[in-house]
């Protein structure tokens, strides 16, 4: 019998014991699961056949929706084929969307009302993938008898929190919920990285209504200085000089409780309202849109009694683009390469040619090789491109190894050793990735590799950071005879220009582009941290700004243009962005730019300073 029934054999018989002795008798069940059938117990849980809540107060258009959507799409369509419903609730453990890619396991489902509008709360459903999450905090797989109540034993139920990166709270969970007997290990992973994603979403969403918020109250603010500013948002509140002398801090107060109202609203964006000491005010402004919420304020705000100057006509609404989607998490294992269309492997740099030899000399004498180095080093490329150029009519194979772990994975391996006898070459991406079972299949894997007389080998590629933790690929090292390293590109100063133009030329073909002198500098000066990946971004950002012709500094992203190395908060990213738009605008001039951002020169000197602005 397979280990994992014997576990759930073990883990029923625990259960059933713990139900007629209480905790002495959950001997051997992890810590985390006894603790949760104790408060599942204590809050009087009926372990036959509990009963949901159902409540039509829930908020289908709120930020964790939105930030959430684009992955929940995105999972959806890597996992259509798996018997899987997908289902994401708030911070109360009320589901809020669900996704059936299995109708079976949905009318399942069903008829454990798990479904939108129903609390899955411990205290009301006992153990089980979502109140339990929210109970202890962290990812957590409850599968068949590890559920406090009978008729959820059917099910294998994986959630995890879904975390505000800026605030530390808890949004939500992420569950992904199918039958016991087709549960996968790869479902914790999985749940994990797509819940993580939707937190990157959550800060990128907070990230641009902030930055967006911070622009335009500056932007007002050097305008008409004089006047009474405010800015309000999620947790964000700025008064400016003027703001702070004209109103108490009740009559803030009442301002700030005021523009929440009119935020919350979309019929107008300005009104006049009486303050507590009886002084009538008159608001105006715009709202920061993110999606169909409005997620900030900024607003004039004019005595009634007095000579309102300037227009607002100009000021209304500012949309925000649509944040960004998941992350692949179970696309294709393997698939065909093809010859690309830039070569790489004709660097100067020394490193560079250096690592090239090597590699070519491992491929030639059919050496298993383990090529590491940063995140966007071109890693991958770099080896496809080298084996067929010295194998023109060679198959090249990649598989990722963070993916393994799905489903009948191994069948889906063994159908990849080669059933002919031609140069066939094996690149198995992000081996430090790799699950404990995705080692276990890649070892089989390697040794099958070996004991074949046709022309086959096989490369890894890895981040050379993670030779220094303890990883489950390391039961892997033994398989390899080579290691090369791939030079970051902040080491290949020779190379550089080569390497823009042929990016320039990848992204924009057949258009005529090319960069000034000084965007050539500030593109030197940088250290990209994410390598030619971030160099690709850096120049489709700057096309869209100046799709043909020459690309001037200005166009580039602004963190280009410093050489800041700590991490900037959200809030100091949209005033870094802010003063090098200045500067920009103002061709250098720091003491028309610190007028234009209605602060002191000392403090854009100090500021340039903290910022790494070399512009």
């Amino acid at each position: 019998m397979p280990d994992t029934e014997n576990r759930l054999l073990r883990v029923a018989a625990a259960r059933a014991d713990f139900l007629e002795c209480g905790r002495a008798g959950a001997s051997g069940v992890p810590d985390v699961l006894t603790a949760s059938w104790e408060r599942s117990q204590a809050a009087g849980v009926d372990s036959a056949r509990p009963h949901s809540d159902y409540t039509h107060d829930i908020d289908l258009g709120s930020r964790l929706v939105r930030c959430a959507r684009p992955v929940l799409t995105q999972l959806g369509d890597d996992t259509a084929d798996l018997p899987l419903v997908i289902a994401l609730t708030d911070h109360k453990a009320r589901v809020v969307q669900r996704i059936d890619l299995s109708s079976a396991v949905g009318r399942l489902l069903d008829r454990v009302e798990f479904a939108p509008g129903f609390n899955y709360s411990e205290s009301t459903m006992g153990t089980n993938g979502v109140g339990t999450v929210l109970e202890a905090g962290q990812p957590i797989s409850i599968v068949g008898p590890e559920h406090f109540t009978e008729h959820l034993q059917p099910f294998a139920c994986t959630g995890a929190p879904v975390i505000d990166p800026l605030t530390g709270r808890v949004e939500g969970v992420l569950d992904i919920s199918t039958l016991t007997q087709t549960w996968s290990p790869l479902m914790h992973t999985l749940v994990k990285s797509a819940a993580k994603d939707i937190s990157r979403n959550l800060l990128l969403d907070r990230s641009q209504a902030q930055h967006a918020l911070f622009e335009t109250y500056l932007r007002v603010e050097a305008r008409a200085s004089r006047r009474a500013i405010f800015a309000f948002g999620d947790s964000v509140f700025i008064a400016n000089a003027a703001a702070q002398g004209l109103f108490s801090a009740g009559e803030q107060l009442t301002l700030r409780e005021h523009a929440t109202f009119l935020m919350s609203r979309r019929d107008r964006v300005s009104d006049t309202l009486v303050l507590p000491g009886g002084r009538m005010v008159h608001i105006r402004g715009t709202r920061i849109l993110a999606g169909s919420e409005v997620a900030g304020m900024v607003v004039i705000a004019d005595l009634v009694t007095t000579e309102r100057a300037g227009s607002m006509d100009d000021f209304t609404e500012q949309a925000l683009p649509q944040i960004a989607a998941a992350s692949l998490q179970t696309s294709r294992i393997a698939g065909d390469l093809y010859w690309p269309h830039e070569a790489i492997s004709g660097g100067q740099s020394p490193a560079w040619v250096r690592a090239c030899d090597e590699l070519r000399e491992a491929l030639v004498k059919e050496k298993p090789a383990i090529v590491l180095g940063e995140t966007g080093t071109g890693k991958f490329t770099l080896v496809a491109e080298i084996f067929h150029a010295s194998h023109p009519v060679g198959r090249s194979v990649l598989m990722d190894a963070s993916q393994l772990s799905i489903g009948n994975s191994q069948t889906d391996i063994k159908s990849l050793l080669p059933g002919k006898p031609e140069s066939t070459l094996y690149i198995v991406r992000n081996v430090d990735q790799a699950t404990t079972e995705g080692v276990e299949q890649l070892d089989a894997f390697f040794i099958a590799l070996k004991r074949l007389d046709g022309p086959t080998s096989f490369v890894a590629t890895l981040s050379d950071s993670s030779l220094d933790s303890d990883l489950p690929f390391h039961a892997l090292l033994g398989h390899f005879e080579v290691a090369i390293t791939v030079p970051p590109l902040r080491c290949r100063t020779d190379d550089l220009a080569t390497i823009t133009t042929s990016v320039l030329r990848e992204i924009a073909p057949n258009r005529k582009v090319r960069l000034s002198p000084d965007a050539e500098r500030i593109i030197a000066r940088y250290s990209w941290p994410r390598n030619v990946s971030q160099l690709r971004e850096a120049l489709e950002h700057a096309l869209r700004r100046r799709p043909v012709g020459e690309i001037q500094a200005q166009d580039l992203p602004a963190y280009c243009q410093t050489t800041s190395r700590h991490v900037l908060t959200p809030l100091e990213t949209a005033e870094r962005d802010t003063i090098v738009a200045a500067l920009q605008e103002t061709d250098g001039n720091r003491v028309l730019a610190a007028a234009r951002l209605g602060m002191s020169r000392s403090s854009l000197y100090r500021k340039l300073k903290v910022y790494g602005i070399t512009a």
